[in-house]
């Protein structure tokens, strides 16, 4: 009769206690492995977003460029503030009587590099008297040009026109604002030749003697009007 191996040993079950507890170390492993999937998808999530979000700003562009020079040009007019041939206005007239006139060359040059619409002028009195304010028997004003130089006489001057005279103020008060001078050549570089002539006329009476004023002018250009350029 033959007996199986073992046969007649008793065999005490294992316990609990002496099983390896292998269960707790696979659970713990496929937890990191899990939170190591979760970890790599969120970071293929954001480089997915982060290269749509590049593409959308990414566009063809093509340029063409140029450069243009401007430049604007100037409104000026000659100084006529001096005592020489061809500017006499700041020489005054002493000792005046009814009758007299006073004559007086200015050369009034464009020196602008704009051609003019119009030239002004305004007179004031800085010193003042009846002279200035009685616009009837007062100081009387005229402005003529000539196409070339006046030729002047010694003191007291005296102004003749050798071509042809033209008037540019009509008889007026001497005091006046934004009195337009006419026939003068308004072109860039252009030179116009004045005789300013003041006169007390005859009628002037017994108040007007021992009056004394002093005569402010300024002359004002005035650019042309606006055109295409």
């Amino acid at each position: 009769m033959c007996t199986r191996p073992g046969a007649g040993v008793h065999h005490t079950p294992p316990t609990r206690k002496d099983i390896p507890q292998m269960k707790h170390s696979l659970t713990t492993t496929k937890r990191a492995s899990t939170r190591t999937k979760a970890v790599v998808a969120g970071g293929l999530v954001a480089l997915t977003a982060a290269g749509v979000g590049g593409a959308a700003f990414a566009t063809f562009t093509g340029t063409s460029t140029a450069s243009q020079a401007v430049d604007s040009g100037t409104v000026s007019l000659s100084s006529i503030n001096g005592n020489v041939a061809g500017n006499r206005l700041t020489v005054g007239a002493s000792n005046i009587a009814a009758g007299d006139t006073i004559q007086r060359a200015v050369t009034m040059t464009n020196t602008g590099s704009i051609d003019l619409a119009s030239i002004t002028l305004d007179t004031a009195a800085s010193t003042t008297s009846l002279l200035d304010t009685d616009a009837t028997n007062g100081l009387q004003m005229t402005i003529d040009s000539c196409t070339v130089p006046w030729t002047e006489s010694a003191f007291p001057y005296v102004y003749t026109c050798s071509g042809t005279v033209s008037s540019v103020l009509a008889s007026s008060s001497v005091i006046g604002t934004g009195r337009t001078l006419n026939n003068l050549d308004l072109t860039n570089g252009a030179t116009n030749n004045l005789r300013v002539t003041l006169s007390l006329p005859n009628a002037a009476g017994n108040t007007l003697q021992n009056q004394a004023s002093v005569i402010d002018y300024t002359f004002t250009a005035t650019q042309r009007n606006g055109t295409n350029q």
